[in-house]
């Protein structure tokens, strides 16, 4: 008889294991995925074409929480844990589920999941959302590109949409992502790479992504979502710590699993931390893995023309994944507002609809706006949001710029923010060094 699994995820690492684990496995049958995190990716189905002659249905996925009635009803004896940014302990909260359940609970591991590419790899992962990997990502694309090659980057899934549709996405334009009907958090990730003229794949089947990648490219970056480890197997693993969250690094998964396999530790924001908050990020790395090569960078805010805001009232916009499960309660945009003499309006008395119970949801976000526009309602209901609060303008220090998306009715300016480094051995020269290695 077939062993019947469910895939617990999130639209990203649920699939990619089915990908590479069981699509073809016909000792297997995956009887359906249950989601979480994101808003509004349950209730629809694995498409035929992607899950393979095995499943010509589909496979159905559900939310989370009909995991147990799931389990009981298909005769389910073994369940997938497949996201990411969550504390070990919920890991084993879930494992606990799952056991008194009587299922096997299974973790599977980099080399079962990860894909071999021909060309060389560096990987971009964290041990926390928010960590600046984007940011990382993109001063190493300029050291690449700075030595005559030409990097490509293929970005964790966020496959929100029509899944077929999201086999493969391949960006290098607006156009594209206006032609890929893109969220507000897909557009964070895509937009800065290709207004720097830099071209990212990403999607749903991450063989084919990056066979294609591979056509194109001398070097790949994988830039990892969320603090998942790679998809693709890496020659030099790059993993982001926040010292602005001591003790995280150590704390949630599959974070720690990355501080593990790490090859290079940068700790980000480091101009920001506290020396004994930084000594703490330290010890973790020293404790955990102690033949990493440790960089400091510093994370650079800038608001657009240099806008003066010296007394003015602000609302403050933030990437969404990072206040929400990524738990962060302030970013570069509160950042800029104390640097330029401006104080923060609450925004959350004016909030409407989802972004409303988002605010409820997670109360760590404080006087921050989530840039948060899985739908075209919920983009509606930031719109609304952000108009109804009274302020003098509007700082936008997420990587998209919203201006372009939604209709912000108070002067507003974008924050944006570049990761330099804070030594001279430091990203730039371990970059370069791999790239000699490799390319003579």
């Amino acid at each position: 008889m077939k062993r019947r699994i469910v895939i617990m995820g999130a639209a990203g690492r649920d699939f990619h294991n089915f990908n590479t684990c069981f699509r073809d496995d016909p000792a297997t049958e995956v009887v359906a995925f249950t989601a979480t995190q994101i808003p509004g990716i349950e209730e629809r189905t694995y498409p035929p074409i992607l899950a393979g002659p095995l499943y010509p249905e589909g496979i159905p996925i559900y939310p989370e929480s009909e995991l147990p009635a799931i389990i009981r009803r298909e005769g389910v004896s073994g369940v997938v844990f497949a996201y990411s940014d969550v504390a070990l302990s919920y890991v084993m909260e879930e494992a606990s589920l799952c056991l008194s359940l009587g299922c096997d609970f299974t973790l599977l591991g980099p080399e079962r999941t990860m894909i071999s590419s021909v060309k060389p790899v560096i990987s971009v992962t964290a041990t926390r959302t928010g960590c600046g990997k984007s940011g990382v990502s993109r001063f190493i694309s300029r050291v690449i590109e700075a030595a005559g090659r030409k990097p490509v980057t293929i970005r964790h899934p966020m496959p929100y949409g029509d899944l077929e549709a999201q086999r493969v996405q391949r960006f290098s334009s607006i156009d594209d992502l206006e032609r890929h009907n893109c969220t507000i958090e897909e557009r964070e990730e895509y937009e800065p790479v290709v207004e720097a003229g830099g071209v990212v794949y990403s999607g749903v089947d991450y063989e084919l992504i990056l066979r294609e990648a591979e056509e194109e490219a001398d070097i790949i970056i994988w830039d990892g979502g969320n603090n998942d480890f790679p998809f693709i197997k890496p020659d030099l693993s790059i993993v982001l710590v926040d010292p602005l969250r001591p003790g995280d690094e150590a704390a949630y998964y599959p974070g720690r699993t990355n501080l593990l396999m790490a090859d290079t530790v940068v700790i980000n924001k480091a101009e920001s931390a506290a020396p004994e908050d930084i000594d703490v990020v330290l010890d973790n790395i020293s404790k955990l893995n102690p033949v990493a090569g440790i960089i400091e960078t510093r994370s650079n805010v800038m608001v657009e023309d240099g806008a003066s805001l010296m007394g003015k009232t602000v609302l403050v916009i933030e990437d969404g994944p990072t206040l929400t499960h990524g738990g962060m309660g302030f970013g570069a945009g509160i950042k800029a507002a104390e640097l330029s003499g401006a104080h923060e309006v609450d925004p959350r008395p004016y909030a409407v609809g989802s972004i409303k119970e988002t605010f409820a949801k997670y109360p760590n976000i404080g006087y921050l706006v989530p840039a948060m526009g899985y739908s075209k309602d919920q983009v509606r209901e930031l719109e609304a949001t952000i108009n109804l609060t009274p302020c003098d303008c509007v700082l936008v220090a997420t990587p998209v710029d919203l201006r372009k998306i939604i209709e912000i009715k108070k002067p507003a300016f974008r924050v944006r923010y570049e990761v330099e480094d804070m030594e001279e051995h430091g990203l730039e020269w371990t970059v370069t060094n791999f790239i000699n290695e490799r390319f003579g």
